[in-house]
Parts: C-alpha cells; sequence; structure tokens
C-alpha cells in the first residue's frame, strides 16, 4: 500500500496542481493523507473537489492548533496507512513517474529504508527554470561517489542534502524516528530522518529530476538567500566577531545534533560517529584560532597538511583564506 504524506497551509494557490499531478502517475498512490495548519484559505474546497473525483480516498484532516511544517509532518506521517509512504509538499508538481520509480527502487534494495530524488526547478507560473536542487545543495558526482561508498551520514552532518519533497521512505522506519526533535534550529522533519537512516546506510537516492520545486515568495523552506557575499576588502576590515557569528552557530548545531543522535540511537556503533565528531572538532579549532593572523599560520598550515580543509561539498580554499585573514 502506498501513501502520500501532504501538509498543507495556506496553499490554495499551487494545491490543485499538486493533487492533479499526484492522480496522474503512472503508478496510483493508495490514499493522500492530508494535514492542514489551520489555513485560512480555500485549501479544504480544493480539497473536497479532489476527494469527489479521485479513484482512491483522499483523507483531510484540520489541526486544532498550529504545530508548525515539522510537527505537522510528524502527524501525517502516523496517520498514514501505507507501507510506503511519500513526503508531499502543496506547491510542487510530480512527473508522472515518481512513484513507479521511487517505489521500485525501494522494491529492488529492500535493505534501504528511504529514497530520494533530484528536482528541477519551476516559477510562480508553473513555468520551468533552469537549475536543479542537487546543483543548489552541491551533491554532484563527487558527492554520489562518497554517499555510496557509506558517507551520507559524514555529508548530511555538514549540510542537507535531502529535499523531504523528493523522499519515499518504508513506514517501519518511523518506529525508531518518533517524536521529531525541535530543540536544534534547521533540523527539520526531512533532515533528521535523513541523518538518522544514513547513520545505518539505509538512505539511497535516484538521479533523475523526479519532481518540479516551485521557487517563489511565499514558500516556508527554500533554496537561495544567503545573504551579500563579503568582499576581500571586508574580510580584511570587519570585525572578526562578525566572522565568528556563523562559526559559533555552526558548532552549536553540530554539537546538539550530534548529541540528540547519540541518544536517540544508543545501538548505532561508536565508529559511525567518529567523522562526525572529526567535523565538530574542526570547526570549534576553527573557532578558536588565535587573534593575531600571523599565530594563526602554523595551526592552520598543520590542519591543511592533514586534509581537514579539503571539503568537496563546499569551497575549502575560501574557508582555509578566510581563517587566516579574517
Amino acid at each position: 500500500m502506498i501513501s502520500v504524506a501532504l501538509c498543507t497551509y495556506n496553499g490554495a494557490k499551487y494545491l490543485g496542481e499538486q493533487l492533479e499531478s499526484i492522480l496522474n502517475q503512472t503508478r496510483s498512490v493508495n490514499e493522500i493523507v492530508i494535514c492542514d495548519d489551520r489555513s485560512s484559505d480555500a485549501t479544504a474546497d480544493i480539497v473536497k473537489a479532489f476527494q469527489d473525483k479521485a479513484p482512491f480516498p483522499i483523507y483531510f484532516n484540520r489541526n486544532d492548533s498550529q504545530l508548525g511544517s515539522t510537527k505537522n509532518f510528524e502527524k501525517c506521517l502516523q496517520l498514514c496507512q501505507g507501507d510506503i509512504i511519500f513526503l508531499c509538499d502543496q506547491d510542487d508538481f510530480w512527473m508522472p513517474e515518481k512513484v513507479e520509480k521511487l517505489v521500485g527502487y525501494l522494491e529492488k534494495n529492500p535493505q534501504q529504508q528511504m529514497v530520494f530524488s533530484n528536482a528541477g526547478m519551476m516559477d510562480e507560473k508553473s513555468e520551468r527554470i533552469e537549475g536543479h536542487i542537487w546543483q543548489e545543495v552541491m551533491f554532484d558526482d563527487t558527492m554520489q561517489k562518497i554517499w555510496q561508498a557509506g558517507g551520507a551520514a559524514q555529508i548530511l552532518y555538514k549540510g542537507y542534502v535531502v529535499t523531504g519533497a523528493t523522499v519515499a521512505l518504508r513506514k517501519s522506519a518511523l518506529d525508531n524516528m518518533l517524536p521529531f526533535p525541535t530543540s536544534v534550529k534547521d533540523l527539520i522533519h526531512d533532515a533528521w530522518m535523513s541523518i538518522s537512516l544514513a547513520l545505518k546506510n539505509q538512505i539511497g537516492f535516484v538521479n533523475e529530476e523526479l519532481i518540479l520545486y516551485r521557487r517563489h515568495s511565499a514558500q516556508q523552506v527554500g533554496f537561495g538567500g544567503g545573504g551579500e557575499a563579503v568582499s576581500f576588502k571586508q574580510r580584511f576590515s570587519r570585525p572578526r566577531a562578525e566572522k565568528l557569528l556563523p562559526i559559533q552557530e555552526e558548532l552549536h548545531r553540530l554539537e546538539s545534533t550530534l548529541a540528540l543522535l547519540k541518544q536517540h540511537y544508543p545501538e548505532v556503533p561508536a565508529s559511525q560517529f567518529a567523522k562526525l565528531e572529526s567535523h565538530r572538532d574542526f570547526v570549534k579549532f576553527r573557532l578558536e584560532l588565535p587573534e593575531n593572523r600571523l599565530l594563526r599560520i602554523v595551526p592552520i598550515a598543520f590542519k591543511f597538511l592533514a586534509g581537514k580543509y579539503y571539503d568537496p561539498q563546499k569551497h575549502w580554499w575560501k574557508t582555509l583564506l578566510g581563517d587566516m585573514i579574517e
């Protein structure tokens, strides 16, 4: 049985298009479970129209109070009855073969509990735009090989790669994940699910664009918006505290995430956390570099020779230069 967990909040503008794309799959789902976080628009009316024409049940649940996206997905996933559940946003578009290909992957790979795909981009007018989301998160051929070699947790600990709207998972995988934590900023439902399963090497991917991901001003979570770039001149002149602030925030996120994972998954061998701890220690090292630039040269050189600065997910040389001059 295949379920779709769809969370809505004032999504009437695009919801009909998303639901239509689910109805037009080459392999049909068996139910859509919708949890609405108290929308004030025509969301309920749109769902009712699709309930009348869908060849499978569409269940609509309106929350008693607003839960926010992470807890709303937690509720929605628990209400799904399917053996395989697709996470679904309210404003995207599914390619016709999405269900067939992701279910097929899980059927062929019984050891995997979750699978995600790439996604193309579209704008507010549902017109295709250049690029895909794996470009945004730098999940290129090199990173995919690292993932397939068992490095998924290391990749996810450094940055988010898995987009929930592209995910399908076995419902049995939820047993050890719930409840979703909310104590770490930005560790939303899809990030927690993916890193939890990555620790056990139980998450795979399909290198195809199986949805069109909509970019628009009203979305709750999305790509871009990284702020203004820091110029070379500013790197010399801006206060060091300004440079250290995002590093402090990253260290807090890493330490908090690692603590949650160890608490939640005591059965995972300590060796699985070694690379995560190594990355945390490197971020801490960067934070504790001396104020005097000359005194930074030797420790940075040792870290560079040890390979600590090299990171295929980031422009590692920019990190090294920033630590030298700022």
